[in-house]
Parts: structure tokens; sequence; C-alpha cells
């Protein structure tokens, strides 16, 4: 066998094994995402996502009481308004997919990962039959609705008609008219321990964050200005 006729043999059967290497690779996979729901707040860029799930997955929350799906729209919130949050020792979390009368309003340590918990009221509009129960959200004045979406506080307030409070700026198209409606942290009557004894569930704002007096006592120095506090159900 001549050398010329040697080197295409050798040469067919390299290309023949890469070949064969190369077929055995899995096709990748494309999936298309969800489009979200109307209300729901933008997310940010995959690299963010995935940076701050796998922080939500090894950091944050060690008892668990924050949902999983709320704890991570949460952190990605705080990545993707970064630049509006002048304080990010700890965030708030709302989940308006609980019952009034539990627990549904989360204060996490940025730092150490630890959690406290408190009541908050929704809104009227938000729960028009009084179920204790959330279930519609808008950005409208006079709705009396609550607002999904990311806020920043804008620091301690005094009203007339709430007396002390914290007032909250929107960042999200869900609730851009967040300042224009005096949406706040508030304490009310009807998120007192004796009116849930009496209800079994906590009464109603006009869209406001409610709380019972003595929780905004805690709430209200804390929160204090440029933290975020992040709202889904």
């Amino acid at each position: 066998m001549d050398l010329s006729r040697r080197g295409l043999i050798l040469g067919c059967a390299a290309l023949a094994g890469s070949c064969a290497t190369a077929g055995r690779r899995p096709s990748p996979v494309l999936q298309a995402a969800a489009p979200p729901p109307p209300t729901a707040p933008v997310l940010p860029p995959a690299r963010a996502t995935l940076n701050v799930v796998a922080a939500a997955q090894t950091n944050y929350d060690p008892k668990g009481w924050i949902r999983q799906p709320l704890l991570q729209a949460g952190l990605e919130a705080y990545e993707r308004h970064g630049r509006s949050l002048t304080n990010r020792d700890r965030i708030y979390l709302v989940d308006f997919s609980k019952h009034s009368s539990q627990q549904r309003l989360f204060e996490l340590d940025m730092h150490s990962g630890d959690v406290r918990r408190f009541r908050t009221a929704h809104g009227q509009g938000s729960d028009p039959n009084h179920s204790g129960f959330a279930r519609l959200f808008s950005n409208v004045a006079d709705s009396h609705a609550s607002s999904v979406g990311a806020y920043v506080t804008g620091g301690p307030g005094m009203g007339a008609k709430h007396g002390p409070n914290t007032i909250l700026e929107g960042l999200d198209p869900t609730n851009s008219a967040a300042r224009a409606r005096a949406i706040i942290v508030h304490g009310a009557d009807y998120c007192e321990p004796a009116y849930l004894e009496t209800h079994g569930k906590l009464g109603r704002s006009y869209g406001c964050f409610a709380t019972a007096s003595a929780d905004l006592q805690t709430l209200r120095p804390r929160l204090g200005e440029g933290r975020l506090l992040f709202a889904a159900a």
C-alpha cells in the first residue's frame, strides 16, 4: 500500500471516530419560559436569578418560615432595585397568599439570614367579601386594593388619620402609584390581637400595610429609610 492511500484510510477512520463521539452528545433541550401573570413584578436577568436562588437555598431563613417562591422573588427584587436601596442590611417580604390571621410580614436579616414575623392587613378592594384572603390587586387610585411588587421605605412619617407610619415608594409598574395613593405602613385597631381573637382575621385597609400598634412600634424604626419591602401573592 502506498503512503498516499494509507494516509487517506487513516484520515477517514479518524473522521468517523470523531463523528461517532459527537453523535453521542445529547442535544440541548430548549424550554420556553411561561409569561408572568399581569400583576407579577418583572424578573431580573437570568444570571442574577441564579445567584440569588443559590443564596436563598444555602443562607437565608433557616426555619423555613418564608415560602420559597416569595423568598426567591424578594431576593431578585433586592438585586434588581439595588441602586434604590440605600440600606441593604435587611428586607421585608409580605406573603399575600396567606390568610390575614397568619404572620405574613417577614423581616429578613441579610447578614445572619434570621427572620422575624408579623401580621399585616390587606386592602378592602383585594378582599371584597372579607374572607381573610387577598385575591385582587390594583395600582389604581380609590381601588382600596393592595398592590404587589417592590417598594422602598421612605422613612418615618406622621399622619392626621393614622398617626406614626412609614412612607413607601413603589418601584414596579404594579405599584408605581403607591406614593400618590398614600400607601404606608401604619397601626390600626383592626389589626390588634383583640380584633383577631373576635373575628378570626384582621380587618382591611385601603391598601396600606396596617399592623398592630405594638408591631408598628417595633417595625417603624427598623423599616427606616431606603430598605426593600416586597409584596407578592
